[in-house]
């Protein structure tokens, strides 16, 4: 595999991780301004965030299913193994941070 890829690989972790951990924490904020409970809404946000925290780190869901179809149709393995290694790597950085945010608040997040 290609250097390039490894670098792709670890920036789907962290972008998932930061769309998770900020958009949270960001919300938490914005729940303590309105008077709501803000560790209730940041488990909350964060259940809802998980699945955009994945889409944002693979690029949006057009360009994962172009290499998906690459992989499968044209016997392109390499590439359908790097695209599922990709939202593996997205998906771990989307459970790093709901840890992180678990933890934080003292509430299970999952």
């Amino acid at each position: 595999m290609e250097e390039r890829f490894f670098a792709q690989f670890i920036h789907c972790f962290f972008i998932a991780f930061g769309v998770i951990l900020g958009g949270t924490l960001i919300g938490g904020i914005g729940a303590f301004a309105t008077g709501d409970a803000p560790f209730t809404e940041m488990a909350r946000l964060a259940r809802k965030l998980g699945i955009w925290g994945i889409v944002a780190a693979i690029g949006g869901t057009f360009d994962a299913i172009e290499n998906l179809q690459k992989g499968i149709w044209d016997g392109s393995s390499i590439d359908l193994l790097k695209q599922g290694l990709l939202i593996l790597s997205a998906m771990g950085g989307a459970k790093t941070a709901m840890i992180i945010i678990g933890w934080l608040i003292q509430e299970d997040v999952t």
